[in-house]
Formats: structure tokens, C-alpha cells, sequence
């Protein structure tokens, strides 16, 4: 079993020294869901939200996340990111919109965080901009789908 890389030999927290990595192309993919009732997923898609463009407001939002991932989670390494891409797919049949974000690097660590963060922070700021009318949304199936660079290759989920 691989041991937990975020503790040294006492037990304590510490940042992971990526410094004898080798630099390679780094990629993350992510998703996520958030649920709603009919009438808001209807109020983001025909864009009659008084707030303005949700899905729009939340794209920035998740790129600025995944810029500062290593701000918001403590032992996370700062990153020059070359590629952020954020997507959603609206889905009628079960009133949720999908999120997926892309995330590139040529550097010694992976941006999975990276891509995880962004697709947090684009799930709440719609929440953010339609809690008014729908509270009862949920965010769900937040998971790593891909990542390729560095030693341990190239990793794709599985379907579970």
C-alpha cells in the first residue's frame, strides 16, 4: 500500500518536494453535478436569471479557482497552469447540469486539484446565483476522471 506523501517521518504536515521530478505535460479531468429543481434549470437555460448569465458567472468563477488551488489547499504546490477548460451540459431528463473541467502544466506535479477545485467553485457560484429560488440544490458526483503526465502515467476511471 503507498503511504500518505503529505506527512514526513514524525507525522507532520508537510509540502511534498516535487524538486527531483521531472517536468512533463501534466492533464486533469473532472466533473461534477449540481441538481435543481425544473424551474431554475429552466431559468439558467433560457438565461431569464436576473443575476445574469449563471453558467457564464460560474466558468470565470472555476478558472479563477483552479489559478488559486494552492491558496485555498495548504499543502498544494503553485502551479503555472497553460490550459483551464470549463464545460456544462445542461440535462433535462434529470434537471442537473454537468460540469467538466480540463487542466494543463508542463511542471513536476499534477493539477488534479487543480481541475477538482475548479469544478467545486463552478458548482457553488451557480448555487451562489440561484439559492434565491431553488435552496434544495445538491452537488453531487464530484470525481477525477483522468490524469496523464509524470511517473504514475497515465490514470482513467473506471466505470463503478
Amino acid at each position: 500500500m503507498s503511504k500518505l506523501t503529505h506527512f514526513n517521518e514524525q507525522g507532520n504536515a508537510h509540502m511534498v518536494d516535487v524538486g527531483a521530478k521531472a517536468q512533463t505535460a501534466r492533464t486533469a479531468v473532472a466533473e461534477g453535478y449540481i441538481r435543481m429543481q425544473p424551474t431554475t434549470l429552466s431559468l439558467i437555460k433560457s438565461g431569464g436569471h436576473k443575476k445574469g448569465d449563471v453558467l457564464g458567472i460560474a466558468r470565470i468563477a472555476g478558472i479563477m479557482a483552479a489559478k488559486k488551488t494552492a491558496e485555498l489547499i495548504p499543502l498544494c504546490h503553485p502551479l503555472m497552469l497553460t490550459r483551464i477548460n470549463l464545460d456544462f451540459e445542461i440535462d433535462e431528463a434529470t434537471s442537473r447540469v454537468r460540469a467538466e473541467a480540463t487542466v494543463e502544466t508542463t511542471g513536476q506535479t499534477g493539477v488534479e486539484m487543480e481541475a477538482l477545485t475548479a469544478i467545486q467553485i463552478a458548482l457553488l457560484t451557480i448555487y451562489d446565483m440561484c439559492k434565491a429560488v431553488d435552496r434544495g440544490m445538491t452537488m453531487e458526483g464530484i470525481a477525477l476522471l483522468e490524469k496523464q503526465g509524470g511517473k504514475s502515467g497515465h490514470w482513467r476511471r473506471q466505470n463503478t
